[in-house]
């Protein structure tokens, strides 16, 4: 396999570039010893040819890998020498690497499913449990062992994912020990990850056994004998739940054409471009900027209504009603801020401040698309100036002719001798036409200074590869020409020497006779 189509796997994400275990799909593990080939190691240093070691007990190898015994076949040729291992490798590598990607993928998806499923049963646990069961019941119990089998579920889902994207790593750098990918960084990533979707709420368990309150007004199925304490902690983990969207981003990235087009893959490989979730974040404003703005606007409104509706409930206030809510959360996403209704509690208040501070950075993408959809394209652009500047001109000369009919009124009212009224009518009239085509003039000046501010790059390029090839062509009919007069010359020197040479023999012959 060449070098080529190794870096064009390599080019594939600049995300997915981390991670590693050994290759234990090609093993075959034996019972009684490691039987391998050096034939790697060779290769890799450059060592070609023949190699008279056909196997070798690698203890070092079994030291390094836990123990683990494995058998590495070495390829042979017909004639019975050994073949270059490197293309049966890189073959491997680029098999195993696209089993692990389409496993990333399966185990993302899953994973976002699994977020979602625990969210919307904590959503159906907060709004029908005051309602339709008490607290500390059977079902709210049962609800929230389904909550936290979720998130064991999502747990065990992320540790897949990593054990996947470390073998990646593994893979795309060739290494041996897998101890090498968990650098500080990707532990710290992967111990968050973990704590964050580990978040939910557990007051169920603590209410179980307990006698029930019926009076609770508390907007989460916990007794109000718990006090305020636990009804905040099981409200900030209410909250915190809604962190397990990150995964959205991640499965964005895995599923996009973009990643998945072999194109893409080789072209950004040969460019250095890393395809990360900016990179198809962009691609995805380019292409789609009004669906991806409105599906994020309704999706962010929708989330931010329920959960300030969360932190208000409790407060027996207005905004603790779902439409109220969205109100609010509408307003302030759109900077308005009318005063009608305002948070009362320290979540809704940090619920609207984040809320406000997206609204802004949405507003700004707005307008900005908005902008790009008005603004004229080149073609566009070209003829609506092209055809203003035809309408100035034709009103230039209407200009003209006023201003020349104008004048000869003056004057024929100069030799008639009239009334001093017409002539002073003549006189404005003639001030007034001189008036508009100096304007006019103003305008044609500066329409045409700005369409030749528009500097067309592609047009510049076409006429200067143009004027380039015309100097290449004058070039090469000058040096023919130059050839062709070198020639000439060439020729005639010879003639002159011919012609020297049959007059010096011609006065050789003669000079005796003259003699």
């Amino acid at each position: 396999m060449s070098s080529t189509v190794w870096e064009e796997s390599q080019g594939e994400t600049g995300q997915l570039e981390d991670g590693v275990t050994e290759f234990s799909d090609r093993e075959r593990a034996t019972g009684d010893g490691v039987v391998c080939a050096l034939e790697m190691e060779a290769t890799a240093r450059g060592v070609h040819g023949k190699c008279k070691l056909d196997c070798l007990n690698c203890d070092g190898l079994i030291g390094r890998n836990g123990g683990d015994s494995a058998q590495v076949s070495v390829p042979l040729s017909l004639t019975g020498k050994r073949s270059s291992p490197m293309e049966g490798e890189n073959l491997f590598r680029l098999r195993d690497r696209k089993f692990l990607l389409e496993d990333k993928k399966r185990l993302c998806a899953l994973a976002l499913g699994t977020a979602l499923l625990g969210i919307l049963l904590m959503i159906i646990h907060a709004e029908i449990c005051p309602f339709v069961y008490k607290p500390g019941s059977s079902i709210a119990l049962i609800i929230n062992c389904s909550i936290s089998l979720s998130t064991g579920c999502l747990l065990l889902l992320i540790i897949a994912f990593h054990y996947k994207d470390i073998r990646l790593f593994v893979i795309d750098h060739n290494q041996v020990d897998w101890r090498i990918a968990m650098t500080s960084h990707r532990v710290l990533v992967i111990t968050v990850e973990l704590l964050v979707c580990s978040i939910h709420p557990v007051g169920t368990y603590w209410r179980a056994g307990l006698p029930l309150n019926t009076s609770s007004t508390a907007p989460l199925c916990v007794s109000n004998s718990h006090g305020e304490a636990l009804l905040d902690v099981e409200l900030l983990l209410s909250v915190l739940m809604f962190l397990r969207l990150y995964l959205v981003h991640r499965a964005i990235l895995l599923h996009s054409k973009v990643l998945l087009s072999a194109s893409y893959r080789s072209i950004g490989s040969l460019n250095n471009i890393n395809f990360t979730f900016r990179f198809v974040l962009k691609v995805l404003m380019n292409k789609h900027p009004a669906r991806t703005l409105l599906v994020f606007i309704l999706f962010f409104w929708l989330t931010a209504s329920w959960m300030l509706t969360l932190c208000e409930r409790h407060t027996q206030a207005s905004t603790g009603h779902m439409d109220t809510a969205l109100w609010l959360v509408a307003i302030t996403f759109l900077t308005v801020g009318y005063g009608d209704v305002a948070p009362t509690t320290s979540c809704g208040k940090c619920v609207c401040l984040f809320t406000g501070v997206m609204g802004v950075a949405c507003t700004a993408m707005l307008v900005a698309v908005v902008t790009e959809k008005l603004a004229l394209n080149k073609g566009e652009k070209h003829v609506h100036l092209f055809m203003l500047d035809i309408q100035i001109s034709k009103r230039i000369r209407h200009a003209a002719a006023n201003v020349l009919r104008e004048c000869w009124l003056l004057h024929r009212t100069n030799l008639t001798k009239g009334n001093r009224g017409e002539h002073r009518r003549h006189q404005r009239c003639l001030l007034e036409a001189i008036r508009v085509f100096r304007h006019l003039r103003l305008k044609q000046r500066k329409l045409r200074d700005y369409v030749s501010e528009m500097v067309d790059l592609p047009k510049m390029q076409m006429i200067m590869c143009d004027l380039s090839s015309n100097w290449n062509n004058s070039y090469r009919e000058l040096e023919q020409r130059i050839l062709s007069m070198e020639q000439k010359l060439d020729e005639l020197s010879r003639c002159f020497h011919q012609t020297s040479e049959l007059l010096s023999q011609a006065l050789r012959h003669r000079n005796p006779e003259i003699r």
